[in-house]
């Protein structure tokens, strides 16, 4: 994966966790913080070059990533599109494809589940490629929207769903493969949102499928996965990541 570079997102602050001195990524899950998790499976998968978005309480991240490295840094929390943007100039120049997953919740992946994200996304020489989960409670995730011949439409917010649209169980955990060439032309057309004011990478997938860009998924179904937003929920992800090991 020589011509590969990876985007680690981390540098939200993370407001629900009640953290006010270490970002969110530094927290322990299993046996180690869980940004560590994510720097391991990068390193299984022989990627060279991780950039990691740092931003809140970015002294905290830094000071337990070693080495092997690059840090680009968000100043200002304007969105998880805006934190990409912050690390497009260290991309490397020989870079034909770019992997972008959050340090808080990436953990989870297997080497399998981002081996074959690449796979179908080299083989349908797609501009984006994204994981797809099922989730049983889908609540406060985004929904994939498809049309009837399985086309992706849309991702929804929850809060912006429908009743009927909040049933759908197929969602968006935040796990993307760019083509750098198509990163780099539309992630400036990116609108910020009305209600947050914040530019969110979602916006790509819209911009997407405007202009017609080829889009691919990978669904896995059986992928053990937690978003951790709260307290409670590093406590769920903690219990689910032992019990999958």
């Amino acid at each position: 994966m020589n011509n590969i570079s990876a985007i680690i997102l981390a540098a939200g602050k993370g407001k629900r966790m009640n953290s006010k001195k270490i970002n969110k990524v530094v927290n322990t899950l299993g046996n180690k913080q869980m940004i560590l998790h994510t720097i391991d499976l990068l390193d299984k998968l022989n990627i060279a070059q991780k950039i990691v978005v740092v931003g809140f309480a970015k002294k905290s991240v830094i000071d337990i990533l070693k080495g092997g490295v690059i840090f680009a840094e968000q100043k200002k929390q304007l969105g998880t599109a805006d934190a990409v943007f912050c690390a497009l100039k260290y991309l490397s120049k020989d870079a034909k494809d770019v992997l972008i997953l959050n340090g808080d919740d990436s953990a989870f992946y297997k080497e399998e589940t981002i081996k074959n994200l690449f796979k179908k996304h080299n083989e349908k020489k797609s501009s984006l490629t994204f994981l797809t989960i099922k989730q049983d409670n889908p609540a406060g995730i985004g929904r994939i929207v498809r049309n009837s011949s399985g086309k992706v439409v849309e991702i929804i917010e929850e809060k912006d769903a429908s009743l009927e649209q909040k049933r759908i169980n197929e969602v968006n955990p935040a796990c993307y493969v760019f083509e750098v060439s198509f990163l780099k032309k539309y992630l400036s057309k990116i609108k910020k949102s009305n209600i947050t004011n914040e530019y969110y990478l979602t916006g790509l997938i819209d911009l997407a499928i405007k202009n017609n860009e080829k889009i691919e998924t990978v669904m896995e179904k059986n992928l053990v996965w937690r978003g951790i937003n709260t307290e409670d929920e590093l406590r769920e992800a903690n219990r689910l990541f032992l019990q999958a090991k």
